[in-house]
């Protein structure tokens, strides 16, 4: 009786023995494996701290002066952007062909017309150049009353590129580009930010 004790308590010592190596080699060896899920937390970290940095050298860089440019306008005067420096100035990306383009115009000859006295300033730069020799007659069936310059040197290049028309940047005082906006907007959301700045 005792012997048979004794057999089932080795039995059972040696089962719970076998139970641990085995469990402790299966801990140890997945620790010595590479981790998928380790890795695929790694990725989103990594990004995560690079977000983190662009986003401290992006509240460095608020507010970056708007890259100066020469271009003529339809008289062929040299107009720069430096010359507006202490005014507020829309430099609006445009072409003749743009239907959201048309849209904005009227608003924008109001806006001059409301605060150009207060130094409110629209520049219209047209960028195509395949309708450079439509332009004139464009501004004047459209009774424009800012200055329109031609795009012949890639001026939206230095502005990062226009992937979209209409696109206006908002250039402060200062000389600073403080908007960028894309697309068509009604007349109230220009004049807000007019206001904001002037």
């Amino acid at each position: 009786m005792a012997q048979k004790s004794n057999t089932k308590m080795f039995t059972v010592i040696g089962l719970v023995v076998v139970v641990v190596i085995a469990l402790g080699y299966i801990f140890i060896g997945a620790g010595n494996q590479p981790s998928t899920s380790g890795q695929a937390v790694a990725k989103p970290a990594a990004q995560a701290t690079a977000t983190s940095q662009s986003q401290n050298q992006n509240q460095e860089q608020e507010l970056p002066m708007a890259p100066d440019f020469t271009l003529h306008d339809l008289n062929n005067n040299t107009v720069k952007l430096s010359d507006y420096r202490g005014k507020v100035v829309f430099v609006n990306f445009w072409a003749t062909w743009c239907g959201p383009c048309r849209m904005e115009i009227p608003s924008f000859i109001e806006l001059v017309d409301k605060y150009g006295k207060d130094g409110f300033v629209v520049l219209g730069i047209a960028v195509d150049p395949r309708e450079f020799n439509k332009v004139p007659d464009f501004v004047q069936k459209m009774g424009m009353n800012y200055p329109v310059l031609l795009d012949e040197t890639g001026v939206s290049n230095l502005y990062g590129g226009i992937s979209s028309i209409p696109t206006t940047f908002v250039i402060d005082r200062q000389g600073r580009a403080v908007y960028r906006i894309v697309g068509s907007r009604p007349k109230n959301v220009f004049e807000e930010v007019i206001t904001s700045l002037l």
